[in-house]
Parts: C-alpha cells; sequence; structure tokens
C-alpha cells in the first residue's frame, strides 16, 4: 500500500505524527518443562453480573503489566476503575466456591496437563477449607447456579481451512450446533500411537507451527519442517531451510499448503537469533516449497522487513510486524502490496486470516497509540471498513474475521498476563460495535498474547456466539482435587450470555480447540489417575459426545502431561489427536533420569 487508504465514512482518519520505536518484546519462556503445581487452589468462582452494553471505554491508564507469559506479582484489589470521567457501577459480589479468594497466580507460571489447577495443600489448610466448604457451599452454589442462566444483569455492553481455528459455520438445527464432520467411532478408546522427542537446541527454540493432512502431522523441526506418517510415526518427508521456522499460518488451503516464516541463515552461538524476513509456502502433502520471497520497505528502509506472523485468506499470503504489512499472491509469491516508508507512523502489526483478512494497524505514539481494525479486500489491501479500539488499547488479538470479534487488554487491566479485558463483537461490513463483552480475568480462561494479532487460544467463534471456558474452580463435592469448569457463550449481538453451558465434570477441565460445523472441538484435561478426552460439544445445546479418551497407563499419561496447556498446540482430526510443543530448550543441567520425559510431538489414536 504506497499510501494508507482514507477512512470509511464516520470513522475516524488515520492519526497523525511520527511513531515511537515499540520496546522490543522479549521471547515468551519455554514451555518445554513441566512446573510445580502452585501451593494455593485458584480463586473463588463465579460468573460477572455484567451491565447493559456500551460505547467502547475511555480514560484507561493503569500501571503497565510485564510481557505476555511472564510472571506477574499477585494483584491487589483495587478500586473499581475510572471510566471517561465517572465511575464504573460496582459489579455485584459473586458468592465463592468454598474458600477465600486467594491471589490470582501469574499465566508465566506453566501446569501440567494433567494438574492444571495445582493440587498441593497442607494438612492443616484442608481441614481449614473442608470447614467453611460445608458451610459456603450450601448457601453460596446454590444461588449462583440458580442465577448463571444469563439475564439483563449479566449483559455488557476463505479459500481453505482452518487448524486450531477458532471460527465456524452456522449450520444444525436452527442455526445452532449440529453439523460438525467429527463422529464418535463405535470404539472410543484410544492408544497412543508414537512419540517423538525434543532435538537438541543450544537456547530457546521456536518450533510453534502444526497441521494434519490425511496422511501426515506435520512440525517445524530445527531449521525444517518435517512430515510424520499419522498412523506410525516414521518420517514422510523433511523440508531443509535457510534457517528457523518464526511463524507459522493457521490456516492451510484445502489442498493443504501452509504459508510459513523463516529465518534467511542459521543460528550461530552466541547469537541465538536471526531476522525473520523469508515467507514461504509449503506443500504439506509433498513437503515441497513451492515458492519464498522477502520485500523491503517501512521502516526497515532498503533492509528486508522482519515479520513475526503470517497468515492465510483465500488466495493472499499476509505477513505483519513492526517493520509493517506486506501481502503475496498464494499462487507464487509475487507481492500484492509491502511496507511503504510513508507508512512509518503507522503500520500493520498483523493480520487475522480465514474466511475475511483483518489488518490490526498501529498509528501515533507507542505510550498513546490509536489500534485501528480493518477488514481488508485481501486482493488490494484497500480497507472495506474501519473500527477504532478505544483508548487504553494498545494492541489487539482477532479471534474470528467473519464475524469480526477481536480481544485486547484495555488499559492493561487484565492484570493476569492473559492479554484480555474485553472482547469486541464488530460489524465487519460497517466497522461499527455490536456489542462490548467485558471478560472478568479471574473468571475466564482464554489467552492471547499481547503483541501477536493471530494468537488467541480457548476462545471460539460460531453459531452468532463467543465460547470461553471459565477458569478452574471447585467441583459439586467441595473436596480438593475435584476443580472443574465450564464453557460459556455469549451472544456476538446483544453481548449477553446465553443460558446453556457445558459443565466438565468434577476432577476434568475443558480446553476449547476449534469449532466443527456449529459444534465445538474441546480437550478435557484429565485427573491425575485418568487419560485425557476428546468430546464434541453441541454449541446449541451445549451437550457433549465422546470422541477419544487416551488410556489410563501411567507411561502413557506421564507423555501425556508432560506438556503445558498454555504452551502447547493440541490438534484432533478424525479419530487422531495430537499434543505438540511450541518452544523447546537447551536440556537442564544435572537431569535426573528420573525426570519425565519431554516430547516434540504425542499421537493418539483411536478407530484407526
Amino acid at each position: 500500500m504506497t499510501q494508507p487508504p482514507p477512512p470509511p465514512p464516520n470513522q475516524p482518519p488515520d492519526p497523525q505524527g511520527g511513531f515511537g520505536a515499540p520496546t522490543p518484546q522479549q521471547p515468551d519462556p519455554g514451555y518445554g518443562y513441566p512446573q510445580q503445581p502452585p501451593a494455593q487452589p485458584d480463586p473463588g468462582y463465579g460468573y460477572p453480573q455484567q451491565q447493559p452494553p456500551t460505547q467502547p471505554d475511555q480514560g484507561y491508564g493503569y500501571p503497565q503489566q510485564p510481557p505476555y507469559g511472564y510472571p506477574t506479582p499477585p494483584q491487589q484489589p483495587q478500586q473499581p476503575p475510572q471510566y471517561g470521567g465517572y465511575q464504573q457501577p460496582h459489579q455485584p459480589v459473586q458468592p465463592p466456591y468454598g474458600y477465600p479468594t486467594q491471589p490470582q497466580q501469574a499465566y508465566g507460571h506453566q501446569q501440567p496437563v494433567a494438574a492444571p489447577g495445582g493440587k498441593k495443600l497442607s494438612a492443616q489448610l484442608q481441614i481449614v477449607i473442608a470447614a467453611v466448604v460445608a458451610v459456603v457451599l450450601i448457601v453460596g452454589v446454590g444461588i449462583w447456579y440458580a442465577n448463571s442462566g444469563g439475564g439483563d444483569d449479566e449483559a455488557k455492553g476463505s479459500g481453505g481451512t482452518s487448524q486450531g481455528s477458532a471460527t465456524g459455520g452456522d449450520t444444525g438445527g436452527k442455526g445452532l450446533g449440529g453439523g460438525g464432520k467429527e463422529k464418535p467411532s463405535a470404539d472410543t478408546k484410544a492408544k497412543m500411537v508414537f512419540q517423538v522427542g525434543q532435538p537438541k537446541v543450544s537456547d530457546v527454540t521456536d518450533v510453534s507451527g502444526s497441521w494434519i493432512t490425511d496422511k501426515a502431522f506435520v512440525k517445524p523441526g530445527v531449521n525444517s519442517v518435517v512430515g510424520y506418517d499419522v498412523d506410525k510415526g516414521g518420517v514422510l518427508w523433511t523440508l531443509p531451510l535457510t534457517g528457523q521456522v518464526c511463524g507459522a499460518s493457521r490456516h492451510i488451503t484445502k489442498d493443504n499448503k501452509a504459508p510459513i516464516l523463516f529465518e534467511a541463515t542459521k543460528r550461530v552461538a552466541p547469537r541465538y537469533y536471526q531476522p525473520c524476513t523469508e515467507v514461504g509456502l509449503v506443500d504439506l502433502n509433498t513437503g515441497k516449497l513451492l515458492w519464498s520471497t522477502s520485500v523491503t520497505g517501512g521502516t526497515a528502509g532498503d533492509q528486508k522487513a522482519r515479520f513475526s506472523e503470517v497468515t492465510l485468506s483465500g488466495t493472499t499470503v499476509a505477513a505483519g510486524g513492526t517493520d509493517g504489512g506486506a501481502a503475496f499472491d498464494l499462487a507464487n509469491g509475487n507481492p500484492r502490496w509491502k511496507p511503504q516508508a510513508n507508512d512509518q507512523n503507522c503500520y500493520d502489526m498483523g493480520y487475522g486470516g480465514g474466511e475475511g483478512l483483518v489488518a490490526v494497524r498501529k498509528c501515533g505514539a507507542y505510550d498513546s497509540p490509536k489500534v485501528l481494525i480493518q477488514n481488508l479486500n485481501p486482493t488490494t489491501g484497500a480497507p472495506l471498513s474501519q473500527f477504532q479500539m478505544p483508548a487504553g488499547a494498545k494492541y489487539a488479538s482477532v479471534i474470528s474475521t467473519k464475524p469480526l470479534v477481536v480481544a485486547a487488554d484495555v488499559g492493561e487491566t487484565a492484570g493476569d498476563g492473559s492479554g484480555i479485558s474485553d472482547f469486541f463483537s464488530i460489524d465487519e461490513k460497517t466497522g461499527k460495535l455490536k456489542a462490548k463483552i467485558t471478560a472478568d480475568a479471574d473468571q475466564y480462561a482464554a489467552r492471547c498474547r499481547a503483541t501477536e494479532v493471530e494468537s488467541c487460544s480457548q476462545a471460539l467463534v460460531g453459531n452468532g456466539r463467543l465460547y470461553v471456558p471459565t477458569e478452574e474452580h471447585e467441583g459439586s463435592t467441595g473436596e480438593y482435587g475435584d476443580e472443574t469448569n465450564e464453557i460459556i457463550a455469549f451472544d456476538l449481538t446483544t453481548g449477553r450470555t446465553v443460558p446453556e453451558k457445558a459443565d466438565a465434570g468434577d476432577k476434568y477441565s475443558y480446553v476449547p480447540l476449534r469449532m466443527d460445523g456449529g459444534n465445538l472441538i474441546a480437550y478435557k484435561a484429565p485427573p491425575y489417575d485418568q487419560g485425557g478426552r476428546i468430546v464434541s460439544v453441541d454449541g446449541g445445546t451445549m451437550k457433549e459426545t465422546l470422541l477419544l479418551e487416551n488410556p489410563v497407563d501411567k507411561t502413557v499419561h506421564n507423555a501425556e502431561s508432560s506438556f503445558s496447556l498454555n504452551g502447547a498446540e493440541l490438534l484432533y482430526q478424525d479419530g487422531r489427536f495430537f499434543i505438540s510443543e511450541t518452544l523447546i530448550s537447551k536440556p537442564r543441567e544435572n537431569a535426573s533420569p528420573n525426570d519425565i520425559k519431554e516430547y516434540l510431538i504425542v499421537s493418539f489414536s483411536v478407530g484407526h
């Protein structure tokens, strides 16, 4: 784009003025090592009582939080924030599930799949908790469930397929639920098919990205992309690259082609990172690099532009970063637009792909930027509509492009490293806000990496609804170890919660993975003595159907639980379930032989 196009009618123009260089982001901490669960239980849980939809908030300004993924200190109770000169109405206090609220655990402290809630308590504390539970559960939980069905008090204001995507079609009865391709087999008992150990690296190495085809599970390795036989685990093909993969699209074409980013040269000690400048297209069926290219311009000047993420929409591959955004023809890699020198006060941080192409555009000074959400013509890059995020939003993440739903930590008020304080449902045709959904970080478990546009997990869009899981809370028995959660849904037009919700059941916790037609595919993180499960949840009734259940065998369970829920990629398709790492690290010194082995990939299958 040679010059930022004029904004659509009734939208504020792009702000002018020099853009301050953003502070370099530190890499997320390594996820390879399972962490010890915290000593304290999760905070008491209750659904929020919300206020009617409002206009975008103004006047935020809370102290800056650490970068996403790093530990944050326990949050102290705060007074309700000031919005545009007046005080937000107090939120009604919800009764706890059975013990006093504890400080929210920082997200940077990762926890194993088998024990995501943390389950270490002293005997004395267990006695105290049991006494409190006996009283509070009788009164508090009954009241909470009686009022958790939604209502006036709860409202606030492609040419391809997606793997691990947030969006799904509006199919099934009355446009809600059903229509999914994933069906249970006669026997849902799974077996472990194969495991791949972590390759040796000299430092923290990004191996984000994973895809499934009919024949291969494809995963970045070290300076390569590797295809593994889905049924046997053997290597089908290896694609050598000039450097490390540094970005991977969530979306692929119908014939299994995936865009990637990679470094132009290999890493050499002591410098373990090279500029992420190369854009390429991989044929996941054959392992061929169909094309690769780079561009200059933007803040990079005559140097190659650096990118941090890449996506796909129709026949357009789009890559964004602090040097600006660029797009390429899927067929041949020819640039459709690239960063321009006169755009230095505004740049495309990144793009959301899938059914549409949406740019998150940042303008102005670093400490008080304007963040614009632009629905683009994927061929020309011209904005079709534009929405300006409220003051205090320094970043935004795209959950879905059609319907358009974005998330942001406005005023850095989330306080837990989740990157989400609010969701915004936007009319992609007009750019007008339909609903703002406030997501209390103490109550909801969805996550976004604030500086990455298309990195959110556990937030799904389909059936005209936004589906999010709750944080873990005490289960029905009030006993330690029965922690559970739910998936609830918000109407994207009104912002209200809907009456239906899915309950994971005692000792299990939902991790939503993707939409399947009008259904949700979700992983159920298990207790220590059970295997994980994959279920299909009807997006209308919220009733679940079991698709796969992993073995209870200790060796298998140890492999499954060696991954962190928040640091791994989980993919399910056609009876096959894969868990893979996103970051791997140099092996620890003085590692014990009794340490749980760490894997790059583990695979489970049923009905094959």
